[in-house]
């Protein structure tokens, strides 16, 4: 797929499933089709201005395309598989869509959510009154050092392995009740994370397709006849 435009992927992603699922083994015929689903369901969202429900249907898209039965009832084991996942995308962007839009199309979007600290999962543990997180501000420094030594490297599956765990964040946020819907507080943070989900989601949704004898794994909840 080449590099659409945000927001307006679903039609392309469909008409290519329509011509190739029938070649998709069961577990990614599976995971194909209800991803497409929740981009056309984002899609719409944006289309109404909505970007938090649009950000909340990328990452089901997300979710959807990636998520394991290993992690199914582990808390914050979805983390886990970030590395492996992007790993695979990143071998696989022989075109280097994803490469390119990482580095170029929003190099300035990543480098704000990274310097964020409500997007820092330990900032929230610390204000949580956690025990073990009032170092919060050295780990925030430290792992910014370790996304310039990604980005100095260009190492594109790490850098997305560290945006995606930021964007969980975000995620929770609004999945758990901690942001106004539509409000004035988040609006960067919902902004820029809708515009790299509605990139990126699809691009990995497209290389999947064109890599269907790959191992995906097995979604977590299959359909049970």
């Amino acid at each position: 797929m080449d590099a659409a435009d945000a927001y307006a992927a679903f039609a392309t992603l469909k008409d290519k499933q329509r011509r190739l699922r029938d070649g998709f083994p069961e577990p990614l015929g599976l995971r194909v089709h209800r991803a497409i689903s929740w981009v056309q369901a984002a899609e719409r969202a944006a289309q109404a201005e909505d970007r938090d429900t649009a950000f909340i249907g990328y990452w089901i898209a997300f979710n959807a395309a990636y998520a394991q039965r290993a992690d199914l009832h582990q808390q914050f084991a979805e983390q886990r598989f970030f590395e492996w996942y992007f790993d695979k995308i990143v071998s696989l962007d022989r075109d280097r869509i994803v490469y390119d839009a990482i580095w170029t199309r929003f190099a300035e979007t990543i480098r704000i959510f990274i310097n964020n600290r409500y997007v820092f999962a330990p900032y929230w543990r610390f204000q949580h009154g956690e025990s073990g997180f009032e170092d919060w501000e050295t780990r925030f420094a430290k792992e910014k050092r370790a996304i310039v030594a990604a980005l100095g490297g260009q190492n594109t599956a790490r850098v997305l392995a560290i945006v995606f765990d930021r964007l969980y964040v975000l995620r929770n946020q609004l999945i758990h009740g901690g942001a106004t819907w539509n409000g004035s507080v988040n609006r960067e943070q919902v902004r820029g994370g809708a515009d790299i989900m509605a990139f990126l989601v699809p691009q990995f949704i497209d290389l999947m397709m064109d890599n269907p004898n790959d191992d995906w794994g097995l979604p977590p909840y299959p359909v049970i006849e």
